[in-house]
């Protein structure tokens, strides 16, 4: 069984057991949360979609907070002695997968 959940402004597909990683979640480290925005569910070849699924939740323990690599934001205008040189490190939080209930 799987199921398309909505996070962040993301879709994932997800089955149980699975590790993900989404976008900065207001949760401590060993809490479970759930996931009530549930897009599709599907087991072989039924798939649910839709106002089947309102009731749908996918339960989930998240194992780790942190920041991804750091990424270099380079800028330069030629000609114009411009240069701009910026970081970013992307928040994350990282959950694993325990259920997911129709």
């Amino acid at each position: 069984m799987y199921a398309v959940i909505k996070t962040g402004g993301k879709q994932y597909r997800v089955q149980k057991g699975d590790m993900l990683r989404v976008e900065k979640l207001n949760a401590e480290t060993g809490s479970t949360i759930t996931f009530d925005d549930v897009l599709l569910v599907g087991a072989g070849d039924a798939i649910k979609a839709g106002k089947d699924v309102a009731s749908a939740q996918v339960t989930a323990v998240v194992t780790e907070e942190g920041r991804g690599q750091k990424i270099v934001v380079f800028k330069k205008r030629r000609r114009k002695n411009y240069r701009l040189t910026q970081g970013h490190r992307q928040s994350y939080t990282s959950v694993r997968i325990e259920s997911i209930k129709e």
